[in-house]
């Protein structure tokens, strides 16, 4: 058998190449499933619309971990080279987010399992934002490398409320509000510092252009997590959806070319969680004003949500059909 260092036969340590932003389309697929449930108690869509893509990101998670894991094992430099850059390393929140998203599907289903997944996710994105927040005030960063990617280790902390309500887990509002606290106090320097450098310095690559859409999430999911928090839609969360809606109207005219400006990339998945954490917003405040208007609104944020994140996943099917991961991860 041909094997590689370390003994690892080399077919397996062809995964070096498997990024870690993967789990991003764990990310968006378990958002997509939370948005048709939402759908289906507003519209009355069928619930097994949202039990399937649930299933779907319950099975890409546990492929992606296990497939991680093998990076990890046969190639552990990749990992930690991934991990140290200053991009790329930022990425790893999105299994910690995956982690905290997950359980709102398996609540209802495994309650144990949900808590323990939320609670090793919840401890995991708190040690993950301390620690890029320690990097980032210890070392000198340069501009050129604040990109949308960087929204997420600590941004990432509003995900940590969102499952809560489900868990039957007493004594966490505490919690809640401290992920709440962190996830919007640190979008606004975050958000100003990346939209300074999208303004005043060189365009980010092609490659990253899919990323723009992260600029989203910051006002999706923070209403989402202030309205969990809250218990309910007040002047401040209503403002976070209107600059929801805002700004996926400027970045989706950006992102009007993508298709032409660079092949498919694993990193496209980075548009799919924005989007669907924007159809969550949507229909939650649709249930909230019941107004035609807003119905109308939700109806097309879920309908763009599915649409992209169907075609993402057909074609993310198959290219690894056709054996492209290496390609596909580049």
């Amino acid at each position: 058998m041909d094997t590689a260092a370390h003994g690892a036969p080399t077919r397996w340590r062809q995964l070096d190449y498997l990024p870690v932003g993967f789990f991003g389309s764990v990310m968006g697929l378990t958002g997509l499933s939370v948005a048709w449930r939402l759908a289906h108690a507003l519209f009355g869509t069928p619930v097994w619309i949202a039990d399937a893509i649930g299933g779907l990101a319950v099975v890409t998670f546990v492929a992606l971990t296990l497939a991680y894991a093998v990076k990890m094992a046969t190639a552990f430099d990749a990992v930690r080279a991934e991990f140290k850059h200053p991009i790329a390393g930022n990425l790893f929140g999105t299994f910690l987010i995956s982690l905290l998203l997950l359980p709102i599907l398996l609540a209802p289903v495994a309650l144990l399992l949900a808590q323990i997944m939320w609670g090793v996710g919840a401890v995991g994105m708190v040690v993950f934002a301390w620690f890029v927040v320690s990097r980032w005030m210890s070392d000198r960063q340069q501009v050129a490398h604040a990109t949308p990617a960087w929204v997420i280790p600590v941004v990432g902390m509003l995900d940590v409320p969102l499952a809560v309500p489900t868990l039957g887990l007493p004594g966490l509002y505490d919690v809640m509000i401290l992920g709440t606290a962190l996830g919007l106090f640190f979008a606004v320097p975050l958000f100003t510092l990346i939209f300074s450098r999208l303004v005043f310095e060189p365009p980010i690559p092609d490659a990253l252009l899919p990323s723009l859409l992260i600029l989203v999430a910051p006002f999706a999911v923070g209403f989402s997590t202030y309205v969990a928090t809250a218990g309910r839609i007040d002047l401040f969360a209503s403002c976070l959806y209107m600059l929801t809606l805002f700004m996926l109207a400027v970045l989706i005219s950006r992102l009007r070319y993508l298709v032409g400006c660079c092949p498919f990339r694993v990193s496209w998945w980075a548009v799919s969680f924005p989007l669907a954490a924007a159809a969550i917003a949507g229909l939650r405040y649709a249930s909230a004003r019941q107004t035609w208007v807003f119905d109308a609104i939700a109806v097309l944020l879920l309908a763009l949500a599915t649409i992209v994140i169907g075609a993402l996943f057909a074609r993310t099917l198959w290219g690894l059909a056709r054996g492209e991961l290496r390609t596909l991860s580049g």
